[in-house]
């Protein structure tokens, strides 16, 4: 006869398969169907706020994993707190101005010169804002949760409204200037860029060594002596205006049959002999530094001189410890020009091309600065003939060095002095303020206080002019003869017009028609004499703005931020960008934790790249697997360093999904007849295997809510997926289960006790993993509801589990463990042979013999439990005989005697005749008999 239709198996329409590529968007359509989001800001108003500010990523092109390693972190730790008794709302944002979309529409045909910069601009928008859209589906699809209706996006009007008064702020309290300093310039984006848009990449470059004939020795040195310098950029020595040596340093002049006498650092001596192939010298007198100040060198091509200066930052780590300055060129070189009154020189274009200023050599004028196709640029190739011409080029050498990058363009850069609007970062002590706020944040990893402390401390004052159209201009007015005019009232004024128009009415309008009706200051000129200037903003002020014009303008935010958390090359960026605006605004960090993970790389630990498919967009990895299998590898990884990501890895995390999607299974399917009202057992009351589950169960909670608080989710992910899902329940309780849920009767006390230490599982775990598997804990939420995949209520609107005292039973959980620990050290290999042999099949085909004297106390505690362990121990007999001989355990294992149950395939002395069953063992017997 076959039983099987007489067994209580597991009933349920949640899948084993979970499909998640196809089922995901229709609980996606679920959540936006019931506005879900307003849901849970609904259920959670009134109660203390948790305010995570989301950094914007950039609106162009398909979001990566690098983003869903960022968006998912945010949206684990926002779902949380929701569940957690926290008002969390969550604004997503994006960026949207600068050069990746003026770039992104010449790519795509649209010829910027044929139209007026404000047609230019609407196209921008327009892009852009399709960009958002796109983004936000994609966002949307992997779960993140937010008010995606009511995102802040830098292009609006009151968004760009709010970054004005800030800059108005700043400029009230003095910090806006206008001067000539050297910034990083990009020939290839004809504009100035902010320190955090520059990379580093390693560069070959000629080295040489340059001799600077001494010009007047002022009766120390002879005008047939030379310093020499060292440079790996050529190029600049048109921009020379000085050399400049350390002080306390000492330096030689060394008589040589090659090049006469030359002059530097006495501990560089060896080096340079040795690079410049000199083949005897004789040390012929000694000098400290400060000995050589205001002699003067001439420039080795170029009729002036070159005068030498003190500086501290010459070291003997390199070179000749005679440097090479051009104020045009360096922030040191700046700086000690300064210091000595010298030019802010720089004969560059917008291209980096030399010009024709009456003192760059005719050979160079045009000739540009940058290499192309890896090969030396034409300017120092000219610079390198000059030289080796006149005689001044000592040695010239390959030289490889890490040099700047345009982080966008991947192009190098020029540091070129000009005309640039600049924060002073060091007026009324703003600096050392910076600083001073950050011993009230708290890092996570602690590490990152180091990262941003260093940005912080050696950051030169931030040019903030960009010369690009798509931005937010500069709110500056020019006269005829090109005087710039800012007024920090003015600028207030002008930003209530923007909060209406948006910034294109500074392209669309004259300077009289935007200065309309707003009072200027005495010693402005008339409104219609001026026009408004064409730089804009750097794009970091944008995003650095967002504390102000989201934080502290919307009503269901607050400043500061509880938490930010983006990549580790924020310290650079929006972290710092919003520290500086923040500080000088407001005395103080714009945020209470800031949170840094890594960077996405492939499983070798080296950079993504398109042509492996490592770097392919979020959607493909999230069609292949699906969004919460993502979510999972995301949460499986310590995101503080890089997250190495492949198929592999994913697959192995996928393998980790089936388990726990199994595991909500085996729990929905076994308590299709449970009425938690009519069956639960009382939890003194439970069975001792039950009660042990339950205990494990309130560990667990402990440790995953700390993991949680502590945003370390990999803990989590290793606390529930190893030691809970694989072991716990799946290999141990689970597997326990099987007999008394299938075989017993419907309202046996024991598979009533388990399906009420099951309910409880599942309505705790289900909810622990609700953060990180959203789609899947709500899928089997709502099926644990009504065997449906559209329940009552979505498990976001759940609150956070929290342990129940009666849960823990110490002593019952500490003896199953030993018990269970007893099977595995001495049953398991006896009950295996026997396998090995033949004489067995399953476990239940065994039985145990225990000999020991009741002394034993492992014998006293399985004794405890006699009529438990066969089925605790999967076994048909356990047999328990008291010795009075000896107090050590003895363990013997046999094949089971009696006959088999045909139903419940326990070996029992005899069976008993049923009606209308046949004969079955008689605790079978019984269930039979109550399903008749």
């Amino acid at each position: 006869m076959d039983y099987k239709e007489t067994l209580l198996m597991m009933k349920t329409e949640f899948l084993m398969r979970g499909n998640l590529p196809k089922r995901e968007p229709d609980m996606q359509a679920r959540w936006e169907e019931m506005n879900l989001y307003a849901a849970v800001q609904e259920k959670n108003a009134g109660k203390p706020t948790f305010i995570l500010h989301d950094g914007p990523p950039y609106a162009n092109g398909d979001i990566h994993m690098g983003h869903g390693l960022n968006k998912v972190l945010k949206d684990f730790i926002v779902r949380y707190k929701s569940m957690n008794g926290f008002q969390s709302p969550y604004v997503p944002g994006w960026d949207t101005h600068g050069l990746p979309i003026e770039t992104a529409l010449q790519k795509a045909g649209v010829d910027r010169k044929s139209m007026t910069v404000a047609e230019f601009r609407e196209l921008c928008a327009k892009y852009a804002l399709e960009q958002v859209d796109h983004q936000r589906d994609q966002f949307k699809r992997l779960g993140v949760l937010g008010d995606y209706d009511n995102p802040y996006i830098t292009l609006q009007p009151e968004f760009e409204a709010a970054q004005i008064r800030l800059f108005g702020d700043m400029a009230n309290k003095g910090y806006i200037y206008k001067g000539k300093k050297p910034v990083y310039w990009s020939p290839s984006s004809e504009s100035a860029l902010a320190e955090a848009e520059i990379e580093y990449q390693d560069k070959r470059s000629a080295a040489i060594y340059v001799a600077f004939q001494v010009m007047d020795g002022k009766n120390i040195l002879e005008p047939t002596d030379h310093f020499v310098i060292w440079t790996t950029t050529p190029w600049t020595l048109p921009a020379n205006l000085a050399v400049s040596v350390h002080p306390k340093i000492e330096y030689s002049a060394i008589k040589t049959s090659e090049h006469g006498t030359l002059i530097m650092a006495t501990a560089l001596i060896k080096s340079v002999v040795e690079e410049c192939k000199i083949e005897s010298y004789e040390i012929i007198a000694n000098y400290i530094g400060a000995q050589l100040e205001k002699l003067d060198a001439r420039h080795p091509f170029i009729d002036r001189p070159s005068p030498l200066l003190l500086a501290d930052y010459v070291t003997t780590e390199s070179g000749t410890g005679c440097v090479h300055t051009a104020p045009g060129h360096g922030l040191d070189d700046y700086i000690t020009g300064i210091n000595n009154g010298l030019e802010v020189y720089c004969p560059l274009d917008d291209n980096g091309c030399y010009v024709a200023d009456g003192q760059v050599p005719t050979e160079l004028v045009g000739l540009s600065v940058l290499d192309a196709d890896k090969k030396p640029s034409d300017a120092n190739l000219g610079v390198l003939r000059i030289t080796a011409a006149n005689g001044s080029l000592i040695a010239k050498k390959k030289f490889v060095h890490s040099y700047p990058h345009c982080w966008r363009s991947k192009t190098p850069v020029v540091f070129r002095a000009m005309d640039q609007w600049f924060i002073a970062l060091d007026k009324n002590g703003d600096r050392a303020a910076a600083l001073e706020s950050l011993k009230d944040v708290n890092f996570i990893p602690n590490w990152g206080e180091n990262r941003i402390r260093a940005a912080v401390e050696n950051r030169p004052d931030w040019c903030i002019s960009r010369q690009r159209t798509w931005g937010v201009p500069i709110p500056a007015f020019y006269d005829e003869d090109g005087v710039a005019y800012m007024d920090a009232d003015v600028i207030r004024a002008i930003s209530k017009k923007v909060a209406v128009s948006g910034t294109d009415l500074w392209f669309e309008k004259t300077a009289a028609e935007i200065l309309d009706g707003i009072p200027l200051p005495s010693d402005w000129p008339n409104a219609e004499k001026l026009t408004c200037g064409n730089d804009t903003l750097d794009v970091w002020i944008d995003s650095g703005s967002s504390h102000c014009a989201v934080l502290q303008e919307r009503s269901n935010l607050k400043w500061p931020a509880d938490l930010y958390l983006e990549g580790s090359d924020q310290h650079r960026g929006w972290f710092q960008s919003s520290l500086w605006t923040s500080v000088i605004v407001d005395k103080a960090a714009p945020y209470k934790n800031l949170l840094t993970h890594g960077f996405i790389v492939k499983e070798d630990g080296t950079k993504l790249s398109k042509s492996d498919g490592a770097a392919r967009p979020l959607n493909e990895w999230i069609g292949s697997y699906g969004a919460d299998i993502i979510r999972l590898w995301i949460c499986s990884q310590d995101y503080r360093g890089d997250v190495p990501v492949s198929d592999k890895i994913v697959k192995n995390v996928a393998n980790n999904y089936r388990n726990l999607r199994n595991t909500l299974r085996f729990q929905i399917g076994n308590l299709h007849d449970f009425n938690v009202a009519t069956d639960a057992v009382p939890l003194k009351e439970l069975n001792a295997l039950d009660k042990w589950a339950l205990n494990e169960l309130a560990q667990l909670v402990r440790k995953v809510t700390e993991a949680y608080d502590l945003y370390e989710f990999h803990r989590a992910f290793k606390d529930f997926i190893d030691p809970f899902v694989a072991n716990t329940l799946s290999a141990t309780y689970h597997d326990v289960l099987k007999d008394r849920l299938y075989t017993r009767s419907p309202n046996d006390p024991l598979r009533r006790s388990s399906q009420t230490a099951i309910h409880i599982i599942f309505s705790v775990f289900t909810r622990l993993i609700a953060p990180l598997v959203p789609f899947t804990a709500d899928e089997a939420w709502s099926f644990a509801q009504n065997d449906s995949d559209f329940g009552d209520q979505a498990i976001a609107l759940a609150d956070w589990p929290v342990v129940d005292p009666n849960w823990e039973d110490a002593e019952t959980a500490d003896d199953i463990t030993a018990l269970r620990s007893f099977l595995s050290s001495q049953v398991n290999d006896r009950l295996e042979a026997l396998r090995q042999q033949k004489t067995i099949g399953q476990s239940l085909d065994a039985k145990l013999v225990i000999t020991s004297s009741s002394s034993n106390p492992n014998f006293a505690r399985l004794q405890k439990y006699a009529s438990d362990l066969p089925e605790l121990f999967i076994l048909s007999q356990v047999a328990l005989v008291e010795s009075t001989e000896s107090a050590e355990l003895k363990v013997e294992v046999a094949h089971a005697d009696g006959v088999r149950c045909p139903r419940s395939w326990r070996w029992v002395p005899e069976l008993v005749d049923t009606n209308g069953w046949g004969p079955v063992s008689a605790r079978c017997a019984e269930a039979l008999n109550h399903l008749t």
